[in-house]
């Protein structure tokens, strides 16, 4: 169960003290405070997730609390406790903006129950905060593993994916760490709850500490409203920390206690938070090198490092290439509103196999996106490819010319070769590169389709 900031609000010392022992007892945060001033004080830095208030209090009844509160734009859960004779005002504070009430006295087993209930209403609705979020940046991607390098990645995933452990995955950038955190999670107990990533290298340094582990209004110049950090976001679900090696060394000593301890303190409050995170690092660093240089703190890489997963480049793996070809081919036709039914020439598919991909996977997405967007007559051709992706087959081809073939057949090569550079300067725009040729646009198609059909 997701743990909550409580705040206990009665005039009655004995009442603070059963009910705290009560709401900490089943793990929640718990504070006090002994009457609405002091409650307003401590509601205003914004941080309590519950306010279990009295209505009937001598300075401040809890109606003003409510509404005082909601003037102030804090969004705490106000749960009242009243006497039966009062439920008519419990009412009353319902409509300035509470949630729900309890009859006094409190039986402790229904308290616990209620705040689980809450507890489950507040993580539901940060999910869904953060998974409209999640929706806009990325998508969750599903990946063939038929290489022999990537069906070892599968089986090191389906043994660590059950259980709680940390894992590290290392890789180039764009190998996809961040699919595979993914998979991770999906295939956990956890997998009901949040999947936070987070990009080390993208966030501010001054801003980390504040986004990892939030801070209470007030708390530092510009900080006007409370904010929840990733760790709170992240509570019973999984946190991916990308990039890991760019997190600064002051951070890295409280990224250990975290992982130590399980438990956040956000910037401006004096009360610690217990949480329930699963930690994915990964990184396309090497961090045993990082520690030996003083650059990354032994002690948190141990304790990141507890199952590590390397991950193959895109070179590595090419085998895994058509699959993964047709997965993009038909992602980035949704993405851009055009037919399923874009296929992939075989000569265009054999310049994909043969070039390196120093990008990995996500240069690859990108190819195929751009290539896509010049495709015609439903086919992806060699000429649509980036001419950095063409040349190394046209470098290969060209050899293969140079070494075997009569004449009619080098012509035939030279001549693909110059149609493809005339288009390729043209940025792909077939009129403009007919017309460089000296040639009409339909002469142009023909001799494309005339060398598709005698290569194929």
């Amino acid at each position: 169960m997701p743990s909550l900031q409580v705040l206990i609000i009665d005039d009655e010392p004995a009442i603070r003290q059963i009910l705290s022992k009560v709401a900490a007892g089943a793990g929640h945060t718990v504070m006090t405070a002994a009457n609405g001033e002091e409650a307003l004080t401590r509601l205003g830095k914004g941080d309590i997730d519950v306010a279990l208030c009295d209505i009937r209090m001598p300075d401040i009844s809890g109606i003003d609390v409510v509404e005082k509160a909601r003037m102030q734009g804090i969004d705490t859960i106000f749960l009242m406790m009243t006497a039966y004779a009062s439920v008519n005002t419990a009412i009353e504070a319902m409509r300035a903006g509470a949630y729900d009430y309890m009859i006094k006295p409190l039986r402790s087993e229904d308290l616990v129950n209620r705040l689980e209930q809450l507890a489950d209403v507040i993580h539901l609705k940060s999910e869904n905060r953060v998974l409209r979020e999640l929706v806009k940046s990325q998508s969750s991607e599903t990946w063939a593993m038929t290489s022999p390098a990537m069906r070892v990645v599968e089986r090191l995933v389906i043994k660590v994916a059950p259980t709680d452990s940390t894992v590290l995955i290392t890789g180039a950038s764009g190998s996809g760490k961040g699919v595979i955190a993914q998979i991770i999670h999906q295939n956990s107990h956890r997998n009901n709850h949040s999947f936070i990533p987070v990009n080390c290298g993208a966030i501010p340094e001054n801003l980390l500490e504040s986004e990892f582990f939030g801070h209470t209004k007030g708390a530092f110049t510009g900080a006007s409203k409370a904010k929840r950090g990733l760790f709170v976001e992240a509570d019973q679900g999984t946190i991916f920390l990308d990039e890991i090696g760019e997190l600064p060394l002051n951070l890295q000593v409280k990224l250990l206690h975290v992982i130590e301890d399980q438990n956040v303190r956000a910037l401006g409050s004096e009360q610690a938070r217990k949480i329930n995170v699963r930690i994915i690092a990964a990184t396309n660093k090497d961090l045993a090198q990082m520690v030996e240089a003083g650059l990354f703190r032994e002690d948190l890489y141990f304790r990141l490092n507890v199952f590590h997963i390397p991950l193959p480049s895109l070179e590595q793996r090419k085998e895994d290439l058509p699959e993964l070809i047709r997965h993009f081919i038909h992602k980035e036709s949704l993405k851009m509103g055009l037919p399923d039914s874009i296929e992939i020439r075989p000569e265009a598919l054999q310049t994909l196999m043969t070039y390196n991909w120093p990008g990995n996977v996500r240069e690859l997405q990108n190819v195929i996106a751009r290539s896509l967007i010049l495709a015609e007559n439903g086919y992806i051709d060699v000429v649509d490819l980036p001419h950095s992706v063409r040349s190394t087959y046209l470098d290969t081809e060209t050899e293969v010319a140079d070494e075997q073939g009569n004449l009619k057949q080098q012509l035939r090569n030279y001549e693909k070769a110059i149609i493809r550079s005339a288009i390729d300067k043209a940025h792909g725009d077939r009129k403009a590169a007919a017309d460089r040729l000296g040639i009409g646009v339909s002469s142009l198609y023909r001799k494309l389709d005339h060398k598709m059909r005698t290569d194929n």
